[in-house]
């Protein structure tokens, strides 16, 4: 997988990226005008609309983003974080803050989303409660000295190890975020920076408010980017889904072609080492289908079968990149993981000792022989929009005709389409 690629650097900016940075911009440039009132209502409207949002999609790792971004933000205003001096309120809880609000994004970025059931959700509320109780305690026993006022009193006299901590969590989410290229992961990585800025600019009000603000919206809207995501990509292999292969069709213009793909023999493959095994096939041609050459764009439309579609394109156009395409999946060599779990006997075999030796001795025998190569292949049959067919339904009909005259010819090949002008002419001539 390339980690720097055009749909990485897509992913990793936005939207967070882009949100901070025009929120910088209006900070920095003075072109803020918004009251601290009108930046305060926008901060509690990113809060509790993407509080509702994450019960709604049962997300309940953003909902826990958001909930430590309110806990640290009241702990702040609540201990007068503003005006910190060595043993007061506020100086001991930016410290715990620098600390505690990275290592807990850490924490949700890690945990597998499981939605808003009490075996998964307690033991991280229990996490973020411990955490408060303690930081009040070491609150209320500090002793209360004057206020004095600062430039910057919050990052004056931080010791390394804290820098360090959070340098180390921007890292883990960085490099997270480039792997999985998930929005919520992107999102957990934008909105801690946003508020790690908002406590370095804590003497500010406005300053703060609007980086608080802004770590807040961008957890929010991750929750609809990952919504949309989960209805036009596929989850499996990550490429565009059926409705998104719809709805690109309808923006098609003339000319254009499409290439319909379909896993040989992809039955057998379930049927006989499993659908675990099946799954890793798919992914494996999806990530050969995502970098087709010749502006193609590929989508899963379900099970084994796939698409391509490319605007602009001719058939000649297209042909040598679809076989480029046939030729790297059939040379790619893939290998089982784990053993077939068939091969363990069943039923009432495993109630007697003797069925059971023999069992074990079957697995043992099959864990020491080396992972079997598989050779994937794939069949493609390809079409263009003309006179005879200009609308994207035609174009994909002539496209599945040649794919099954694909498979008829032998397959693991590519078919272009037949034009119903050559059909006619050889029906006469026939005649």
């Amino acid at each position: 997988m390339q980690i720097w690629s055009w749909t990485t650097v897509k992913s990793l900016v936005m939207p967070g990226g882009i949100l901070l940075l025009g929120v910088a911009l209006l900070v920095h440039s003075g072109w803020l005008t918004l009251a601290l009132p009108a930046l305060s209502f926008l901060y509690y409207c990113a809060l509790i609309g993407g509080a509702l949002l994450a019960w709604r999609f049962h997300s309940s790792r953003m909902f826990f983003a958001l909930l430590t971004l309110f806990l640290a933000q009241q702990a702040m205003a609540r201990f007068d974080a503003a005006h910190p001096l060595p043993g007061t309120p506020g100086w001991i809880v930016l410290r715990a803050i620098w600390v505690l609000v990275p290592l807990n994004f850490v924490v949700v970025a890690l945990i597998e989303e499981r939605g808003f059931m009490v075996s998964a959700t307690a033991p991280v509320a229990l996490f973020l409660f411990v955490q408060t109780v303690i930081v009040v305690v070491l609150c209320r026993a500090a002793e209360v000295v004057p206020s004095v006022h600062g430039h910057h009193a919050a990052t004056a006299s931080l010791p390394s190890y804290i820098l360090v901590t959070a340098g180390a969590a921007g890292v883990f989410l960085l490099v997270r975020t480039l792997l999985s290229r998930k929005p919520a992961d992107g999102a957990l990585l934008w909105s801690l920076a946003a508020f790690l800025l908002s406590v370095y600019f804590v003497g500010t009000v406005r300053t703060t408010t609007a980086y608080v603000a802004a770590a807040a919206w961008i957890l929010a809207i991750s929750i609809i980017e990952n919504s949309y995501l989960l209805a036009y990509h596929d989850e499996l292999t990550t490429l565009p889904s059926r409705r998104a292969f719809n709805d690109a069709l309808l923006r098609l213009q003339d000319p254009f072609s499409i290439a319909v793909v379909d896993i040989d023999h992809f039955k057998r493959f379930n049927d006989t080492y499993g659908h675990d095994t099946g799954d890793e096939v798919l992914r494996l041609v999806a990530a050969s289908l995502a970098r087709v050459t010749g502006g193609g764009q590929a989508y899963r439309c379900g099970g084994e079968e796939f698409a391509i579609l490319f605007p602009g394109r001719t058939v000649p156009e297209v042909v040598e990149h679809l076989e480029q395409l046939r030729s790297r999946i059939a040379s790619a060599e893939f290998r089982l993981r784990s053993a077939d779990r068939r091969q363990t006997l069943r039923g009432p075999d495993r109630r007697n000792v003797r069925g059971r030796a023999s069992a074990g001795r079957a697995v043992r025998k099959f864990t020491q022989t080396p992972a079997a190569a598989l050779s994937v292949t794939v069949s493609i049959g390809v079409a263009a929009s003309s006179m005879e067919r200009p609308h994207p339904d035609g174009v994909l009909e002539a496209a599945d005709k040649a794919l099954y005259r694909a498979k008829d010819n032998g397959r693991n090949r590519v078919e272009t389409a037949v034009s119903p002008r050559r059909r006619r002419t050889k029906a006469a001539g026939i005649a």
